[in-house]
């Protein structure tokens, strides 16, 4: 019995030190990058604050540092998004709905489910070189914004699909169950019983998703968009620019003042990210409450 005693505390005793030496192991490897993160920031504030100012978001892109701004760019950014946004919604939302609502479980639909997985992993400057062959050469749209905004819309497609479908299975089973108890038809329960429950996980995943396309600059950069536009876009087939690409350029450039902008880029580009993921968590709990 002593022995039995004896071994099952020297058990207990190197499982406790593993425990120990993987929390602290764990501990050092978030304080690196929160570290890391820090630095980055307090590096960005300290060259981009100065330079935050009105002239900032109503003055183009000179090659004078003292007379740039932003203007074309947040316009570009803001034209894609509003491009994007309804496009990636239906065809991703809708995507989703047939996959998990309506199509058989067969291998195909196993397969094209682990097609949209590993999209939604690849890297985005693919998503550029596919949307230079198929929307600027292919459909012959030339390097204009709507090329960029489909080009972006496809790489947040698979992320939006896989979001959505991951919220429409978290609804209860049940909850078909007795809608279709009730007599009601498949679109009826899906569009009065499932969608409603699913939509705070739904919304929560697209406006992630536009984050992120936000943010890219390497797709915009393979399908040419431009570096210096110092112009606002008339129309969806117009050249355009974007704050990233915009950024990329001033920090690409040996003058210090041009890299002071592009830390001021940054900070309202990352100040547009917060806002968004910030509403994205008011959406869905706005919609968890009302359920």
């Amino acid at each position: 019995m002593s022995i039995l005693q004896d071994a099952n505390r020297e058990q207990i005793s190197r499982r406790r030190k593993t425990d120990w030496v993987l929390h602290i192991l764990f501990v050092a490897a978030t304080a690196i990058g929160v570290l890391a993160l820090m630095a980055l920031l307090v590096n960005i504030m300290m060259d981009g604050l100065s330079r935050l100012s009105p002239d900032l978001f109503t003055n183009y892109p000179s090659r004078m540092a003292s007379k740039a701004g932003l203007k074309s760019a947040i316009v570009g950014s803001i034209y894609m998004v509003l491009i994007m946004t309804p496009l990636s919604f239906i065809l991703g939302v809708g995507a989703a709905i047939y996959l998990e609502e309506y199509a058989n479980k067969n291998w195909f639909t196993r397969l094209i489910q682990l097609n949209i997985s590993t999209l939604a992993g690849v890297p985005s400057i693919v998503y550029g070189i596919l949307g230079l062959t198929i929307f600027v050469r292919g459909m012959h749209l030339e390097r204009s914004l709507l090329s960029g905004a489909l080009t972006m819309t496809l790489l947040i497609l698979p992320i939006i699909i896989v979001s959505s479908q991951e919220a429409l299975r978290a609804v209860p089973r049940q909850r078909r169950d007795a809608s279709f108890a009730l007599g009601a038809t498949r679109w009826q329960t899906v569009s009065g019983s499932v969608l409603p429950s699913a939509m705070p996980g739904i919304m929560t995943g697209v406006i992630l998703a536009l984050s992120r396309a936000i943010g890219e600059t390497a797709p915009l950069v393979m399908i040419g968009a431009l570096t210096f536009v110092a112009f606002l876009p008339n129309g969806i087939m117009d050249s355009f620019t974007v704050m990233p690409i915009q950024i990329f350029n001033w920090i690409s450039r040996p003058q210090e003042a041009f890299h002071e902008l592009a830390a001021a880029g940054i900070i309202l580009l990352l100040g547009l990210l917060l806002i968004m993921n910030f509403s994205a968590i008011l959406l869905r709990n706005k919609y968890s409450k009302n359920l």
